[in-house]
């Protein structure tokens, strides 16, 4: 939840000399997971997964009375053993179901992943946020992508809602700029090993 006059999530989002970076990751509506994946190896690393209350922002997104906890999942995902995103989710306790088994049983593996290899999810509008220190999930995100020396004013983030059968769950993802570092692998030569790039900047 931002604070009063704080920044607030967006159903668009403008190209700007901050954005325009981050543009191609935070409109792509395929899976993260496997994007990460294209640019090298993923891992997942699992911070907090408790029952506690969302934000007043995250509750009302969701449809939840004031004050009623729900499941709260934050990871740190990894690309060549450097974190490059932050990934908090909400996803309220009842109906219970597929989710909430899989979340239960998940450990340092990636949701995403498991919405995407099933044909009956669905995606929400995504929204788009320049977090600062004003958001509450800001110094979460800076502490979870462990930056050298003092880290960055701002973050980009989106979120979305995903639905399964009778369960609907809000993902919020928090982009590091080390993202833009990666680069695609090269795809395999026919009958060969997969090439990668020679160096990584």
């Amino acid at each position: 939840m931002s604070a009063a006059g704080g920044p607030q999530w967006r159903g668009r989002i403008t190209r700007t000399g901050d954005s325009a970076p981050f543009l191609p990751w935070l409109r792509d509506r395929g899976s993260l997971t496997a994007r990460i994946q294209s640019r090298g190896r993923f891992a997942v690393r699992l911070l907090r997964q408790q029952r506690c209350q969302p934000t007043a922002d995250e509750a009302q997104t969701l449809g939840l009375p004031p004050a009623v906890p729900a499941w709260v999942r934050e990871v740190a995902l990894s690309c060549d053993g450097r974190i490059v995103v932050f990934a908090h989710t909400v996803l309220p306790c009842q109906p219970r179901g597929p989710l909430t088994r899989w979340l239960a049983r998940l450990g340092e593996r990636s949701l995403g992943a498991l919405l995407f290899a099933h044909a009956g999810f669905s995606r929400g509008p995504m929204k788009f946020m320049r977090l600062d220190r004003r958001h509450v999930l800001f110094v979460p995100a800076v502490q979870a992508l462990e930056f050298p020396g003092v880290g960055p004013q701002t973050l980009w983030a989106r979120r979305s809602q995903f639905g399964f059968g009778t369960q609907s769950v809000l993902v919020t993802e928090v982009f590091s700029p080390t993202l833009l570092q990666t680069t695609p692998k090269l795809a395999a030569p026919s009958g060969g090993v997969s090439a990668r790039p020679a160096s990584r900047t």
